[in-house]
């Protein structure tokens, strides 16, 4: 009898190449792969202001509007 092969598919995001390398480093790697994530999101946004100025920094706040939103959201739910 052979061994059965694992048939567990990844998740799509996983195949992606580079967030996929970030994301399985982060899921099955080392507690110190957060702040290296940490680190790289700071470095592409200062590269990001530095190259595009202030419409770069103002993209990143209107991107985090629907986070903070749904945050409040869930802490008035009491969630």
């Amino acid at each position: 009898m052979t061994a059965r092969p694992d048939t567990r598919r990844l998740p799509w995001y996983y195949s992606i190449p580079l967030f996929g390398w970030i994301a399985r480093d982060l899921v099955h790697g080392t507690p110190d792969n957060l702040l290296y994530l940490l680190v790289i999101v700071v470095t592409l946004l200062v590269l990001a202001v530095k190259a595009w100025g202030l419409v770069a920094l103002t993209m990143v706040a209107l991107a985090a509007v629907p986070v903070c939103f749904a945050l409040l959201i869930l802490i008035s739910v009491g969630k």
